[in-house]
Parts: structure tokens; sequence; C-alpha cells
């Protein structure tokens, strides 16, 4: 009797068995199936990412080749090339060396749209914030204060990689406007901050002496020796100077 007992249990036990697979196999086979086309498709993309900064890279040395030869025009190709194969990174730098070329050419506004699309093109918040300060420079004589300002506040957020650099460049913009008491403080603070760069300091320094001497008619070439400064405690893709130099990061 025990025996047809336990026959009966593992007959039973079979069946919920059976139902249990029914149920839930197709379900285990769709949710298989879904994450290999997951992971089929993260392998597609990136094997695509990398190829496109592969060929990026090929396109921006030629390009650099191409400038340290004097060959604008096959600069500007491999450029191009670059912004239409290059990713984020390689894009941005290729963008900005075509703004150079555009200021070489006495084309700003162009350059400072392909220094904002620069800015637009990677997530590196380096380069993003450089290219973002050069197209400030580039508009710093003819823009409203309203348009500088609205471009280096953020810039100049304390997080920001490039902020002692918008910091300096919005107190200029204020002093150029007739903000000199505004200007002076934010120069004063710039001069005395720890984390400074040599380049951003001696440059307050020396709108500060202008400030107070009165000496006016000396603004632009201060503003001039910002722009065209060398930031030399930070690395040359930091650097926001020098807008008109296409070699330059």
């Amino acid at each position: 009797m025990v025996d047809v007992f336990e026959q009966v249990e593992e007959e039973l036990r079979s069946d919920r068995y059976k139902r249990l697979a029914r149920t839930w196999l197709p379900v285990l086979g769709v949710v298989l199936i879904v994450a290999l086309i997951g992971a089929l498709g993260w392998w597609g993309w990136d094997s695509y990412q990398t190829s496109r900064a592969s060929k990026g890279a090929e396109a921006y040395d030629r390009g650099m080749e191409a400038l340290r030869e004097s060959k604008p025009a096959d600069a500007r190709a491999a450029f191009q090339e670059t912004v239409e194969q290059g990713n984020g990174a390689y894009k941005a730098l290729a963008l900005q060396q075509q703004a150079g070329l555009a200021v070489e050419a006495n084309r700003i506004p162009d350059a400072v749209r392909l220094f904002d699309e620069a800015a637009k093109a990677t997530r590196d918040p380096i380069l993003a914030d450089t290219a973002a300060l050069k197209a400030v420079w580039l508009l710093m004589d003819t823009a409203p204060l309203a348009e500088l300002e609205s471009r280096l506040t953020p810039l100049a957020e304390d997080d920001r990689p490039m902020h002692a650099f918008a910091q300096h460049a919005l107190a200029l913009a204020r002093l150029q406007h007739g903000k000199t008491t505004e200007a002076r403080s934010a120069l004063v603070v710039l001069q005395l901050g720890q984390d400074v760069p040599d380049a951003v300091r001696q440059q307050a320094q020396a709108a500060i002496a202008l400030i107070d001497s009165g000496t006016a008619a000396a603004l632009p070439g201060v503003i001039n020796a910002a722009k065209n400064a060398p930031a030399t405690s930070a690395p040359a893709a930091q650097s926001p100077a020098a807008p008109a130099a296409p070699a330059q990061q």
C-alpha cells in the first residue's frame, strides 16, 4: 500500500513539474533571447564607437600634419572628416581647429559658431569649457554684457574645470562695460586665490593696477594680453587663451 501512495505522489509531482515547465520555459526562453540581443547590441555599438574613434584619430592626425606643412585647405578637409566620423572628443578638437582656421581668415562669426559646436560635441568638461571660453574671447569686444555674462556665469562656477579663467574673463567683461567696482572685487579674489593659475593671477594684478591708476585707455591692451597669454599652469588642452592659434587645443 505504501508503494502505491509513493507512486501516486511521484505522478503528481511529475504532473506539477510538467505544468511549471509549460508555464515558465517560454518565459525563460524570451528572457534569454532578450539578453542575447542586448549583449549583441552592446557589442555592435561598442565596435562602432571604437571604429569611429579610430577613423577620427587618423583624420585628425592628417589635419594636424597639414597644418604643420602650411596646407590649410587639406587641414580643413581632414578636420571636417574628423567631425563627420570621429567620436565626441575628436569631433570637439577638430571643430576647435576649424574655428582657429576661421579666425585666421577673419571669419569671426563662423569661428564663434564652431567653438560653440565644439563645446556641445563632447562630454569632457575640460574640452567643452575651453571651447566655450574661446568663443567668449572672440565676442569680448562686440557682444553686449548680458550675452557675455550668460555665457560666462555657468563656466565660472567653482566646480567647473576652467572656473578661474571664466571668472577672469567675466571680471574683464564687466570692467569693459563700466562695472568697475564689481570687476575689481572679482579680480582681487583671483589675485589672492590659492588655486588660481599664475597667468590668471598676473593678469588680474595688471587689471587691478589699471583700475587703481585710472588708466582706462589701457583696457584693450589688458584684454588682448588676457586673450593671448598662455595658461602656463594648465595643460595645453585646458587653456582658453589665444583662440586665433589653430594648433591650440
